[in-house]
C-alpha cells in the first residue's frame, strides 16, 4: 500500500511542545485519521442497518443486532 503526503497547519506553539515531549507528530495524525475514518464507517454501517431494519420491519434496532452478533463471535471462539 503506497502512502502519501498530506500537510495541515497547527499552532506553532503546539508543535513546539509536542517536540519538547518528544511526540511523533506524524504518527499521531496518521493514528487520530484512522481511528476517524474507522468512527465514520462504524456509523455508516450502522445507519445502512437501520435503514435495512426499518425496511425489513425488523423487531430490534440495528445496534442491538449488531452488538447481539459481536457477542455471539466471542462466544463461539
Amino acid at each position: 500500500m503506497g502512502y502519501v503526503t498530506v500537510s495541515t497547519k497547527v499552532k506553532r506553539e503546539l508543535l513546539e511542545k509536542a517536540r519538547r515531549y518528544n511526540v511523533n507528530v506524524s504518527q499521531v495524525l496518521r493514528r487520530a485519521l484512522e481511528e476517524e475514518v474507522r468512527r465514520r464507517e462504524l456509523e455508516w454501517a450502522v445507519s445502512v442497518m437501520d435503514d435495512i431494519s426499518r425496511r425489513a420491519k425488523l423487531e430490534k434496532p440495528s445496534d442491538e443486532v449488531i452488538r447481539e452478533f459481536r457477542e455471539s463471535r466471542g462466544r463461539v471462539a
